[in-house]
């Protein structure tokens, strides 16, 4: 008899478990099933416990759940992201610097660290780097054209700068870019930095097909007719 208690025990715990681990794989799809999850076997779902925490008053919780996060999964951008913001407002702003940057290093596709990094290199003056940052963020489908438009108004706001210097330099550094750079810039970036930005990455050998060159003139026109003049110049030079 007792065996065979002990037996159902195993068989009780064993399937206790595997309920949770399938509770917490479930809240990737189902974020406030999260708080559900056993605290032990929190792993998918310690990243909406996290998120949630960052949204309340507690920032000592929040900071709490988050480095309990990234104890637990240390590796995706998208956790030491969410431990610096809560280190930021718990008021650890070096540690949360520090943390942001690391975030950004590791996840080009993380988007807020993107932008935080961004916002980081414009206050120190560091134009350059807030440009590598910018395109990280125009190459990323999910990022919304509206932030672009915000952020292109700073990050590229000088003619001959570092930050339209940069740009142009990653834009001629890839073959996939040419074609991306034309479906988007001219919507987002000033109409200026963009033509400045199409010229200098042309002369640096980047080629453009003259169909998608004819697009963005009609805008740009519009804007900018001294853009306009530059990009006609630029058309029928390589056209």
């Amino acid at each position: 008899m007792i065996i065979r208690l002990a037996w159902f025990a195993t068989l009780a715990a064993i399937a206790a478990v595997t309920f949770a681990l399938q509770l917490d794989r479930q809240a990737r799809k189902t974020p406030s099933i999260a708080t559900s999850v056993p605290q032990s076997v929190r792993s998918s779902a310690q990243l909406p416990v996290a998120a949630y925490a960052l949204q309340g008053e507690d920032t000592a919780e929040a900071l709490a759940q988050a480095e309990l996060l990234v104890r637990r999964r240390p590796m995706p951008a998208e956790h030491l992201r969410v431990l610096a913001q809560a280190q930021f407002a718990a008021g650890n702003l070096e540690e949360g610097g520090l943390t942001i940057q690391y975030a950004a290093q590791r996840g080009w596709r993380d988007m807020l660290a993107q932008e935080s990094m961004l916002r980081i290199a414009l206050n120190a003056g560091d134009e350059a780097e807030a440009a590598r940052r910018y395109a990280a963020l125009f190459v990323n489908q999910a990022t919304k054209d509206d932030l672009l438009i915000e952020l292109g108004r700073s990050v590229l706001a000088q003619p001959g700068g570092p930050g339209r210097e940069t740009m142009s330099v990653i834009v001629a550094g890839a073959d996939r870019w040419h074609r991306k750079f034309l479906r988007r810039a001219w919507r987002v970036m000033p109409a200026d930095a963009f033509v400045e930005i199409l010229t200098l990455s042309a002369t640096r050998g980047a080629v453009y097909e003259c169909d998608q060159l004819q697009l963005g003139v009609r805008s740009i026109t519009a804007r900018d007719a001294d853009a306009a003049e530059k990009l006609n110049q630029l058309i029928e030079s390589q056209c």
